[in-house]
């Protein structure tokens, strides 16, 4: 090789150098969005969890930011997942309630209400900005015959539950797989089933349990996910289905908890499967849970993409009131009122931890009024790309530290048709609720200050009745009329 060969070989690898490292330095962050289910604010150790051992996630708010003032956008799951994916809120979404399809058993599976033809998700949004996109959990936004099916709706891959009652089983015959059943090693069983003290043996309690764990089937997909697309810019959204009931956890995760709680069997009362330690198993769960956090963690580092992917938290509504769980033991919503289903605080206020290094400053928290129909424009601004129509503000500011610039909000608006039908207003420190609508037309709004009465417990309304037309007339403005009626419990109609 002569020497102006070598000298034109060497200029041509360092131009490919640096090609590489401008592409690397010019290429769209990773996001990866953790999504819980039924988890209170309360439940993890960034926001005052005792009991329950989260250290992933405490290592997730300790190099991150953690916010103090965020909502989930509606009280149950499938409303909640439809208005995350599309920005909207209570009184403009399409899905406003669980509206459930077919039934429990494996040949009646059916699904929920399914997302129309035409609607832009997130994952849209960011396949048009060059992203590889996956959902991996559960969906319930339509079967895969429906217009509902993930794959129609902006994810190139899906994997999991997509009929969230299938998903009360964490031992299910088979997850979905773009379409296709993916069979796992579980016999069928009914987990909605009662029992008798006298019949609360082990044998009993063992019925409930199986051997593929669809947790750790959800995790092996988002892994295998993240390692196909490490060269490319990806959208990871994963709706575990953890901790919501029925309440089953690998036995050896039980265990680490196991006669540190004073618990007795429950016998399936409250609906979902029996089980012998169930302060020991939800306590497992959540512990569980913060472990496909860890795995997810470390796979990114480990891939050498830590610096350019940004990992956020957060979970559909508060805790729930059934299938054995008891929120009071484990003060899961903290000093809020309420549980899953309520416009109160301890139904909507929900964790949102973010972690992206170099981005985030590290161990800080953020005010800002937030809540998840902000999470589309949030991730636009993130990928640099135009949202769709959105309910929505950037919280991209208040995410790096520059809470200043975060636009201006009056309110959060919610609005939710189930348990009677109820909406609510926060208005800075004031919290505007109305509940009982669908028997009461003319229900009296309550009113808290929530810098004073975080646990709205004083109803301050008949002494400040000069605010209560000012929050009817944001629904009047907010609220569109329901495409089912069963949805519809607002009397809008204008003079």
């Amino acid at each position: 090789m002569n020497m102006k060969t070598s000298t034109l070989l060497l200029l041509l690898a360092a131009a490919g150098t640096q090609t590489q490292a401008q592409q690397e330095k010019q290429r769209k962050p990773n996001i990866i969005f953790i999504y819980a289910d039924d988890l209170g604010i309360g439940e993890t150790g960034p926001y005052g969890q005792q009991k329950i051992k989260t250290p992933r996630l405490d290592q997730l708010a300790r190099e991150g930011v953690r916010f103090n003032k965020f909502y989930t956008s509606t009280p149950v799951c499938a409303p909640a997942r439809c208005m995350l994916l599309t920005g909207r809120h209570g009184g403009h979404s399409y899905i406003r309630g669980n509206y459930e399809m077919g039934g429990f058993e494996d040949a009646k599976e059916g699904g929920q209400m399914p997302l129309p033809e035409g609607t832009i998700t997130i994952g849209h949004m960011l396949q048009q900005a060059g992203y590889k996109t996956a959902a991996i959990g559960k969906w319930g936004l339509g079967m895969q015959t429906t217009t509902g099916n993930p794959n129609k709706q902006g994810f190139d891959y899906f994997y999991g539950y997509l009929d969230q009652k299938q998903a009360h089983n964490y031992y299910p015959t088979h997850l979905w797989e773009n379409g296709k059943a993916d069979k796992l090693n579980n016999d069928y069983v009914f987990v909605h089933k009662q029992i008798t003290a006298e019949q609360a043996t082990d044998s009993i309690f063992n019925l409930f349990k199986g051997k593929d764990y669809a947790v750790d089937e959800m995790t092996k997909k988002a892994a295998q996910f993240i390692n196909a697309n490490r060269s490319n810019p990806f959208f990871l959204y994963l709706p575990y289905t953890i901790p919501h009931v029925s309440l089953q956890v690998p036995d050896s995760a039980v265990r680490k908890y196991i006669g540190q709680f004073d618990e007795q069997p429950y016998l399936g009362q409250q609906g979902y499967n029996p089980v012998k330690y169930p302060k020991s198993t939800y306590a497992a769960m959540i512990t569980y849970l913060d472990t496909q956090v860890g795995i997810v963690m470390d796979l990114v580092k480990k891939l050498g993409l830590d610096d350019n992917t940004i990992i956020m938290f957060s979970s559909d509504n508060g805790t729930t009131f059934n299938g054995g769980v008891d929120p009071a033991y484990f003060n899961s919503v903290g000093n809020l009122r309420g549980l899953k289903m309520d416009l109160y605080e301890g139904g909507i206020r929900e964790p949102l931890i973010a972690r992206w290094p170099g981005k985030i400053p590290v161990n800080t928290a953020s005010d800002v009024l937030s809540v998840q129909y902000d999470i589309m424009a949030t991730l636009a601004a993130i990928a640099d790309t135009k949202a769709p129509a959105n309910d929505g503000i950037s919280l991209l500011p208040a995410l790096t530290g520059n809470t200043r610039a975060v636009q201006q909000r009056e309110y959060l608006y919610f609005e939710y048709p189930e348990k009677g039908g109820a909406v609510a207003i926060r208005k800075g420190d004031w919290k505007a609720i109305k509940t009982g609508m669908k028997k009461n037309k003319n229900a009296t709004w309550q009113l808290y200050n929530l810098a004073t009465d975080p646990g709205e417990q004083q109803d301050v309304a008949s002494q400040h009745k000069d605010m209560l037309p000012h929050f009817d007339a944001i629904v009047a403005k907010e609220h569109r009329n329901a495409h089912i009626s069963e949805w519809e419990f607002i009397d809008n109609k204008k003079d």
